[in-house]
């Protein structure tokens, strides 16, 4: 059974950091591309940050350049969203994304941040 469990999430001011961990299991983690995506109230859902399953290269939205990263450990299947800077408009529901690249999509059932000014 495939999981994405996210974690991490929760209530912090503006400027704070927090961390953000993506556990997954039930696939060959190392072979999916990972990425971390958001949605805020009555929005869509955006792409925040991904990484690839080989080499690791990274890619970030405009609107978290220099102050997220990305990284995953492949020895405990989890991958995580570093958070620095946070900002008001960063409050969303952070979804975890397990893409093979060829057809087989995972998602996690997301967990809240919530940045207050």
């Amino acid at each position: 059974q495939v999981q994405l469990v996210e974690s991490g999430g929760g209530l912090v001011q503006a400027g704070d950091s927090l961390t953000l961990s993506c556990a997954a299991s039930g696939f060959t983690f190392r072979r999916y591309a990972m990425s971390w995506y958001r949605q805020a109230p009555g929005k869509e859902r955006e792409l925040v940050a991904a990484i690839t399953s080989v080499g690791g290269s990274t890619n970030y939205a405009d609107s978290v350049k220099g102050r997220f990263t990305i990284s995953r450990d492949n020895a405990k299947n989890t991958v995580y969203l570093q958070m620095n800077s946070l900002k008001p408009e960063d409050t969303a529901v952070y979804y975890c994304n397990a893409d093979s690249g060829w057809g087989r999509l995972y998602w996690g059932q997301g967990t809240q941040v919530t940045v207050s000014s």
